[in-house]
């Protein structure tokens, strides 16, 4: 049976945000339609057959983990997230049991991402044989989420500052390279500033 879990990337300093006049610790905390977007994002990991879910804190990693009380994820402190993403990566792909087949990677600043979004990464995946990784793809675009199967996780494990899984994908031959159409959800909804909070109905 294969077993895929998910990684929630939540360790980043939000400059952008903090810039642009945020006033909490962190743009992970702020809320859009009342609940934290970092919340948002764990629960849909946690709706989804992606076990276990794993967030990665770094930054104000207190008020990111008050944020998440009462959710069954499992947190893991990345003291190097000053460095860029791929610290926050390997941090969360090491925290995952030995034996998953694969993760999950949200972006912790992405709320409008869908469980059933994950759940079709999960199915292609898991029928495709040799598969190594699913993205979504809209509009001839790929986007977030991504799957990576255990064998990109030693490659993942070597990227260095803010380099995220994008360049390892595009590596992947295409006989292991599953695109999943995915025109009915947001692929690119990010929050990097207060005025995001916003514009929730963007697709």
């Amino acid at each position: 049976m294969t077993e895929i879990g998910a990684v929630v990337l939540a360790a980043g300093r939000a400059s952008r945000f903090l810039a642009a006049g945020g006033l909490e610790a962190t743009k992970l905390v702020a809320t859009l339609d009342g609940e934290p977007i970092v919340r948002r994002v764990a629960r849909a990991a946690l709706a989804s057959h992606t076990r276990p879910v794993v967030v990665v804190v770094g930054h104000a990693r207190e008020a990111v983990a008050s944020a998440l009380d009462g959710l069954a994820v499992r947190i893991a402190f990345n003291p190097d997230f000053a460095t860029g993403m791929a610290s926050s990566l390997r941090t969360g792909l090491a925290a995952l049991p030995s034996e998953i087949d694969g993760a999950v990677i949200l972006l912790g600043d992405m709320p409008k991402v869908e469980p059933n979004l994950i759940e079709a990464l999960l199915g292609a995946f898991k029928t495709r044989q040799g598969a190594a990784a699913a993205a979504p793809v809209r509009e001839g675009r790929r986007g977030n989420p991504v799957l990576l199967g255990r064998k990109l996780f030693a490659a993942a494990m070597r990227l260095s500052g803010d380099e995220g899984a994008r360049r390892i994908l595009a590596s992947i031959p295409p006989t292991e390279m599953i695109e999943v159409p995915a025109d009915g959800w947001d692929l690119s909804f990010d929050v990097d500033t207060p005025s995001d909070l916003n514009m929730r109905d963007v697709t």
